[in-house]
């Protein structure tokens, strides 16, 4: 009896556990845990996140508050304007300088979901070039992004992109970040933005 009465709190022990493992990072309404860095365009609109542009014409970030080592992120997208952004995982910034490694958003056949490094060795690796086609331009996008000690592999509207086993990137430690690019004239939406931390 005692082992049947204590089941149910044991239930709810491994739900809360899960569901501390696997959160939404934005809100919906505001930026509530991200940092802004740049002059660019952040702004929450109709449940959605949005970048754009802004009259500086410069590169932008917005950052979370948290670093995340080992993850699996899920998120969409969708390129209402040029679309050159990016999400970067275990970087670190200094104005808008910033280190680490970025998982590409770029309009087609920019290698969206291939793996970037700022900074210091560029491209790492790049989608093949039928893969490429997979991007919906001006539509939504789901980009998964799983990060395992030196592993990394990207995922685009559910088909796997690239995987790259990299020393340094599993040395890498810091936030995820999502970035305007330079040049203006970008706006890219974002919304369902989830991470399942790994351990």
């Amino acid at each position: 009896m005692k082992q049947l009465m204590l089941l149910p709190a044991l239930l709810l022990l491994v739900a809360g556990l899960m569901a501390q493992k696997n959160q939404s990072l934005f809100n919906g309404k505001d930026l509530t845990g991200w940092t802004i860095h740049g002059t660019e365009k952040w702004y929450a609109d109709k449940g959605e996140l949005v970048c754009e542009s802004g009259p500086d014409k410069q590169y932008g970030y917005l950052s979370t508050n948290e670093k995340y080592k080992n993850f699996e992120l899920t998120l969409q997208f969708k390129q209402e304007a040029n679309g050159n952004s990016g999400v970067f995982f275990r970087s670190g910034i200094e104005g808008v300088k910033i280190s680490g490694w970025q998982v590409e958003v770029a309009p087609l056949n920019k290698h969206t979901a291939g793996i970037y490094e700022s900074y210091g060795r560029g491209w790492l690796i790049q989608p093949k070039p039928e893969d490429e086609q997979l991007l919906k331009e001006g539509q939504w996008n789901t980009l998964k992004i799983k990060v395992i000690n030196d592993e990394v592999t990207t995922w685009l509207n559910g088909h796997q992109m690239v995987y790259l086993k990299d020393e340094k990137i599993g040395q890498g430690e810091g936030f995820i970040a999502l970035q305007i690019h330079e040049g203006g004239g970008i706006k890219v939406r974002w919304k369902k933005i989830r991470i399942k931390v790994l351990g």
